[in-house]
C-alpha cells in the first residue's frame, strides 16, 4: 500500500505530464493549423516533452518518484548518453533536410506574409526545443550523479 507522499507524488507526475501535454499541444497547434504535412512531427514531440521532462527532473529532482531511487537514477545516467546521440541525430535530421530542400515544399503553399513567419517559427521552436533537449540531458546526468552523491553521503536528494 502506497503511503500519502508516494500519492501525492504519483498526482504530482501526473498533473506535470498533463502540463507537458498542454505545451506539446500549444508549441504544435500553429504547426497543424498551417501546415498540409509536417514530416518532422514526431521529432518536434520528442524534442518538447525530452526539455520539458529533462528540466523539470533537473529542478525539481526531491520532488519526483526518483528522489531516492538509486538503481533507476544509475541507470538513466547510463541511458542518457546514447539519448542525446538520438537527439543530436534529430536535429541533425531536420536542419540537413531544411538546408538541403528549403521549407519550399512544406509551405510553398501558404500566402507571402504567412510562409515567412511559420519558417520562422518552424525554424527557431525546433532549434529551441531542439538544443534544449540536448543540453539538458547531459544537465540532468550530472544532477543525477550529484543526487546519488548526496543520497549515499548526506541523506539528502
Amino acid at each position: 500500500m502506497m503511503d500519502k507522499r508516494q500519492r501525492l507524488l504519483l498526482v504530482l507526475e501526473l498533473l506535470w505530464w498533463i502540463a507537458t501535454a498542454v505545451v506539446v499541444l500549444a508549441v504544435l497547434y500553429p504547426i497543424q493549423k498551417a501546415m498540409y504535412l509536417w514530416p518532422f512531427q514526431t521529432w518536434n514531440i520528442v524534442f518538447v516533452i525530452t526539455l520539458v521532462t529533462l528540466t523539470r527532473y533537473i529542478f525539481l529532482l526531491p520532488h519526483t518518484l526518483l528522489a531516492k531511487r538509486q538503481e533507476i537514477k544509475v541507470a538513466l545516467i547510463i541511458a542518457v548518453f546514447p539519448f542525446l546521440f538520438f537527439l543530436i541525430g534529430g536535429l541533425n535530421g531536420f536542419m540537413t533536410y531544411i538546408e538541403e530542400n528549403t521549407f519550399e515544399a512544406l509551405t510553398g503553399h501558404l500566402p507571402a506574409a504567412d510562409k515567412k513567419s511559420i519558417e520562422n517559427y518552424l525554424w527557431n521552436e525546433m532549434l529551441f526545443f531542439g538544443a534544449g533537449s540536448i543540453i539538458a540531458a547531459p544537465v540532468l546526468a550530472g544532477r543525477l550523479f550529484l543526487s546519488i552523491w548526496r543520497v549515499r553521503n548526506r541523506g539528502t536528494v
